[in-house]
């Protein structure tokens, strides 16, 4: 596998935690990455994800939750294998892709290709 580089988040992703993971999910359609930074796939999705947030800001929110930090939330969503993105609605949670995707399958996932 060739050398992958940590991508930084796009000022439009949302880093959540604890504290403000409900009131985001609540806000509408979001996308949420659980990631971890040892994760070679995880920085590999990483830019495909800047992208969405920037192209699509006001159709969806792209946030991510690193696993790592984040323990309680990793476990109550089951999260098993990283990258794992659920799509939530209004706090509902709506689909999950799993692993590694192009963005044009991304965006047809969550509806918006």
């Amino acid at each position: 596998m060739k050398n992958v580089k940590d991508t930084p988040p796009s000022k439009n992703i949302r880093v959540l935690n604890n504290k403000n993971f409900k009131p985001v999910v609540r806000s509408g359609l979001v996308l949420v990455d659980f990631w971890a930074p040892w994760c070679a796939p995880c920085k590999m999705i990483a830019p495909v994800l800047n992208e969405i947030a920037e192209e699509q800001a006001g159709n969806i929110t792209i946030a991510k939750v690193n696993v790592d930090q984040n323990k309680q939330i990793s476990q109550k969503y089951n999260i098993r294998n990283i990258p794992t993105m659920i799509l939530f609605e209004n706090g509902k949670q709506k689909k999950r892709i799993m692993g590694v995707k192009p963005k044009k399958v991304i965006l047809k996932e969550v509806g918006l290709g």
